[in-house]
């Protein structure tokens, strides 16, 4: 895997391009999957692992790496899948950036790094069920590629508090907030009920819809109604990382057409990089803001609605 990442901090062009790498990778068998490389920080063959007592089952225990501790969690055993049974050692640690926090993912193998757009990222099939770990899925040599959904795994294994504390929103906001509506897009089923039960305490309506397309469509249809999407909703709070469209491109659409720009948008991902500033300003998002910080996010709608009305 020597070099493999070296070049990871120099792929920010592809950002606002709708496209992507996928660092592909297996489990316990032949099926490949893919994580997006702006969420690792390297790869590496399993360190040491010293056992974590009372952690969850899914958790084989935490590494030093770089002077820091950091977990480590069986990704098959995480997804439901048997865990991997081999000699960790032998294993692969692919280290990841999620929602601020630093965790490492055991896998069987890591295979290589694939340039893709988000057009050829599709949705779970429908038949797929309520309880898989799939965020979207795609096609690399006419093999199937599963994307998992991360945020549902950190949620399970590690829950954090989704609750907004008391004095953040009161009694003035949440009367004015009852007759308002927020725009949510985001592909994880776990990350819009986050953000929706968030929202739902500050007062607001939520509408949830799963990816850019979905969006972009929907806003277009409103305006070809004669509707003004900024008249509509209070903001947009969109994630980055979508299948079919990111919400990069997402917004830089929205800003392109004279009908939807006024709209506020606050970019919500769990992404990490300095970049994501910069890119904030270049497509005309006007705010950005690290998943999952129920706080923050209510705050932000707060100010909106202290601002605006």
């Amino acid at each position: 895997m020597a070099g493999v990442m070296d070049s990871v901090n120099q792929r920010t062009q592809l950002v606002g391009q709708n496209r992507l790498e996928l660092l592909l990778f297996r489990l316990n068998g032949n099926q490949l999957y893919g994580i997006n490389v702006f969420k690792v920080r390297e790869v590496l063959q399993c360190p040491s692992l010293t056992l974590l007592p009372k952690s969850s089952r899914v958790v084989r225990g935490v590494a030093n790496i770089r002077g820091a501790t950091i977990p480590i969690l069986d990704l098959a055993m995480a997804t439901g899948l048997p865990g991997l049974n081999e000699d960790s050692s032998k294993s692969f640690v692919i280290i990841t950036e999620y929602n601020t926090k630093t965790q490492g993912f055991l896998v069987h193998s890591v295979e290589r790094i694939v340039n893709m757009n988000w057009e050829e990222i599709h949705p779970p099939p429908k038949g797929t069920g309520r309880d898989h770990y799939l965020t979207a899925v795609t096609r690399v040599d006419n093999k199937m590629v599963e994307i998992i959904d991360v945020e549902k795994i950190l949620a399970e294994v590690a829950p954090s508090s989704e609750s907004v504390s008391s004095g953040v929103v009161d009694a003035d906001v949440q009367s004015k907030a009852v007759s308002l509506r927020v725009l949510t897009v985001d592909d994880s089923s776990v990350a819009r009920k986050q953000v929706s039960r968030c929202l739902q305490t500050v007062g607001v309506e939520v509408v949830a819809l799963n990816d850019g397309r979905q969006a972009l469509d929907y806003l277009r249809k409103m305006v070809d109604e004669g509707k003004r999407p900024e008249e509509e909703f209070l903001m947009m709070i969109s994630d980055i990382e979508m299948p079919e469209m990111d919400g990069y491109t997402l917004t830089a659409e929205i800003r392109n057409d004279p009908r939807m720009q006024k709209l506020h948008i606050i970019l919500h991902t769990s992404l990490s990089g300095v970049f994501n500033q910069a890119m904030v300003k270049k497509v005309g998002a006007d705010d950005f803001l690290a998943k999952f910080r129920p706080d923050d996010l209510a705050q932000r709608v707060v100010d909106r609605i202290k601002a605006t009305h």
